[in-house]
């Protein structure tokens, strides 16, 4: 492709000018002329010895052979015509000689052409020979595959009828195996516990299971009934196998003698026989397990099997167990804890190898266990139920429910939660009904000993109960901190404050109840007033009353309890209170209850519970208020519209339900202050009384003055108010300060015993002392009193009575 480009026509890659393809020309034509030509054309000769060109000696013998071969042909050569033919053979001999290679390439390609129609001859014979061939090869290819598929075909329909024949053989053995499994089922030799019989049942099980998914074939109902009937022989034979063991296990025990007082043999041979004879019934109760699911009736087998079981057992231990816990009723005649405790361990025990019993022949659980083991316990709770309705003591039901519900509840029940279900439920109910006689009892001793409490005289003998205590306290030898102990209290707490030593009181009284709190103090009984003998017979006993109801009965019956107990003792105390102030003075009487109050609301600060309650009422002001307007309206009574009086009654006249919440700390709190309050003013007036009868009749004097003569008559013109008076009035009031302070403060000592209490409570009884000075001193500013008049009177300043106070304090201590 590269030559042509060179010398392409348009476009060549080496272009030639007109001069240069001339000269290409001309020697193109040159060289193509023959040897001789070209040396005639250029004016040569023959004669081939041109001295010009150096010849070597071949090439001039050559020659000198040539002229001689022109001379002879010369010689030959006579006419035109010779001339021409000779010159003809020259010019093809000359062609021949330029063109020897083409001719000889020539000859070779004619060879060649000539073997190739040689070998294409042959190849068309061969390709005649296959064709023939292929036309044959076709011919038995048909005809092999012809064979081969009706081989298939063959192979086919026999696989076929392989497949039907054991189809119809697999679903034939379905029904045929009824003949072989009902012999197998009446052979003498059968045991319940072989393996071969479990394998009848596996059978029996896959054939009704079969049947049951094809019943549309024909027979399959004939043939389901055979087989029903096979398997309720078979489930005949496992269930009087079962029942026949159970019941043997039970006649070797009662065939036993034994006597009515040794009960651990008794026991020991009931669980004995029967955890013998457990593995057989075990691996037959097994395989009939898991098959229940399956069918109908193997659930029943079972469920009978189940019944067997409980009936031989109760059989066994119904009547020892009555006659074990009637024998512990009567060993521990009177001692009801020690009844209900050691009745419980027993039926405990045998609960607990019931369970583990009845898992060593089953091993599913059924409702039945807990029936059966309810059976057993409730024999408990039919010999307790009647001791427990007559028991009247509150400590002895409160014991019985501390046992029940912590012992045998919170402890054994819930730690086992399976195997004492049933117990549970027996001493559940039993704790419900020992918490309703708890109850019942609770409000006859709220009504008999708290609020209707008929107090003895050394109840009421304040404060000569506590004087005594700390004269015996004083005469005891000083021995260090048992000195100490008797002294008053250096408690920095309150009177709203819950940090007092009555607390540890009832916690020496309740020792052992887990149930209240610790005091959050740990102080030693620090003076006579805080032994819990010295305590009101009807606090001590709401106290213990209520730290007894905490642990024994539900919260929501413990807020109700606690409100009606806190409402009577509150009741019982203002009761003792007024019967004291009659007997000695309104001070011991106030004081008195304060310090039963404090003793309350302490007390009742560890319980963790909400002393709040809810009371429902009906309110009838609607319903009188609508009777008033249907007696108004008679006359529309029937009228017809919105008018009817009737309905308007019945519409407006309905009760209302209200709701009240009852706070019994709130209760207390608000009795402990009104009696604060009480002490405080009486102890005022006790201190302070001339000055504030004087301070009375004088605003009483100056509401008149106002009233008739304004300005015109003075407070110092009465004869009430004359200075001397006043000055009487004054010295009065200071000789009361000295003489009733110590008083006071000595009966705040006895009583309270704790500094800071009283402290806070003589601080407003100070300052009313104080205020009814300072008010004076307005009243003598405002009455025209003269100098000398104010000098006569001597009224201190609030200073002066400030020490008068601390003076009469000091005094009193």
């Amino acid at each position: 492709m590269e030559l042509k480009e060179w010398e392409h026509m348009e476009h060549p890659l080496a272009p030639l000018t007109a001069l240069q393809n001339d000269a290409l020309f001309d020697l193109s034509e040159e060289l193509n002329r023959p040897p001789m030509i070209r040396n005639l054309a250029t004016g040569g000769s023959l004669d081939m010895t041109d001295s010009s060109q150096p010849r070597d000696k071949e090439l001039s013998k050559e020659l000198s052979d040539k002229e001689q071969a022109v001379q002879q042909i010369g010689n030959k050569i006579k006419t035109k015509a010779q001339f021409l033919s000779w010159l003809d053979t020259v010019e093809k001999e000359l062609l021949e000689e330029d063109y020897w290679e083409y001719s000889d390439y020539m000859a070779q390609l004619d060879e060649h052409r000539q073997e190739c129609g040689k070998l294409l001859t042959e190849v068309e014979a061969a390709l005649a020979k296959l064709n023939e061939l292929t036309e044959q090869y076709r011919v038995v290819s048909d005809s092999t595959r012809a064979v081969h598929d009706f081989s298939q075909q063959l192979l086919t329909d026999q696989t076929k009828l392989q497949e039907t024949y054991e189809e119809v053989s697999n679903r034939l053995k379905y029904f045929t195996a009824i003949e072989t499994l009902s012999k197998r089922l009446s052979s003498p030799a059968l045991s319940v516990s072989s393996e071969s019989f479990f394998s009848i049942l596996d059978q029996l099980d896959e054939c009704m299971g079969y049947i049951e998914k094809h019943g549309s074939w024909r027979e399959s109902s004939v043939y389901m009934v055979k087989y029903r009937h096979c398997l309720s022989r078979a489930v005949s034979l496992v269930q009087t196998y079962i029942t026949d063991t159970f019941h043997n296990a039970t006649q070797q025990v009662l065939s036993q003698p034994i006597s009515p007082e040794d009960r651990e043999t008794a026991l020991t041979l009931c669980y004995g026989k029967f955890q013998a004879s457990a593995p057989r019934v075990k691996a037959v109760i097994t395989h009939i397990e898991e098959r229940a699911d399956k069918r109908q009736e193997y659930e029943l087998l079972l469920a009978d099997c189940h019944q067997s079981y409980f009936t031989q057992r109760e059989k066994l231990l119904s009547t020892s167990m009555v006659s074990a816990i009637t024998e512990l009723a009567q060993g521990n005649h009177g001692d009801h804890c020690s009844l209900v405790r050691s009745g419980c361990a027993f039926l405990v025990h045998i609960c607990q190898d019931e369970h583990q019993l009845f898992y060593q022949f089953f091993g599913q659980p059924t409702p039945l266990l807990t029936s059966y083991l309810e059976s057993l316990c409730t024999s408990l709770y039919d010999v307790l139920r009647p001791f427990i309705i007559h028991i009247n003591h509150l400590e002895t039901l409160a014991e019985v429910c501390s046992i029940l519900r912590l012992e045998m509840l919170e402890e054994h029940v819930h730690n086992n939660p399976d195997q004492l279900e049933a117990f549970g439920h027996v001493v559940w109910q039993l704790l419900q009904d020992v918490q309703e006689r708890l109850v019942y009892r609770a409000h006859c001793y709220f009504e008999t000993d708290i609020l209707h409490y008929h107090p003895v005289s050394g109840d009421l003998a304040y404060p000569e109960k506590l004087e005594m205590m700390e004269s015996i306290a004083q005469s005891m030898p000083e021995q260090g901190s048992d000195n100490q102990s008797l002294r008053r209290s250096e408690s920095r707490s309150s009177v709203m404050s819950l940090g007092s030593t009555t607390s540890q009181e009832v916690a020496n009284i309740n020792s052992g109840s887990s149930s209240i709190s610790e005091p959050q103090h740990s102080r030693v009984f620090s003076s006579p007033a805080d032994l819990h003998g010295m305590w009101y017979p009807t606090v001590r006993r709401t106290l213990v009353c209520l730290s007894r109801l905490y642990r024994s009965v539900d919260q929501h019956i413990f807020q109700g309890l606690s409100q009606e107990a806190l409402s009577m003792c509150i009741q019982s105390i203002a009761s003792a209170a007024g019967a004291i102030s009659d007997r000695k003075t309104p001070l011991d009487g106030e004081l008195f209850q304060i310090k039963h109050l404090l003793i309350l609301r302490e007390q009742i600060a560890p319980f963790q519970v909400d002393f709040t309650i809810k009371e429902m009422s009906l309110d009838f002001t609607k319903m009188k208020t609508a009777a008033f307007g249907l007696i108004h309206k008679r006359k529309n009574l029937f009228s017809l519209g919105t008018n009817n009086a009737l309905l308007e009654f019945l519409l407006e006249g309905t009760p209302q339900v209200k709701e009240r919440l009852v706070d019994s700390r709130k209760e207390v709190d608000k009795q402990l202050k009104s009696s604060c309050e009480a002490f405080i003013n009486y102890a005022s007036n006790m201190l302070a009384s001339p000055i504030l009868i004087f301070l009375q009749k004088a605003q009483t004097f100056f509401s008149h003055a106002a009233d008739i003569q304004p300005n015109t008559i003075t407070l110092a013109q009465q004869p009430f108010a004359s200075p001397q008076s006043v000055a009487a009035i004054v010295q009065d009031t200071q000789r009361l300060i000295k003489s009733k302070l110590p008083v006071i403060q000595r009966r705040m000592q006895l009583y309270l015993a704790n500094r800071e209490t009283e402290f806070i409570l003589f601080r407003p009884i100070r300052n009313n002392v104080a205020a009814s000075f300072m008010q004076l001193q307005q009243v003598l500013s405002n009455g025209s009193y003269s100098s000398d008049d104010l000098l006569v009177i001597g009224c201190p300043s609030p200073e002066q009575v400030t020490i008068l106070l601390s003076s009469a304090s000091l005094i009193g201590e």
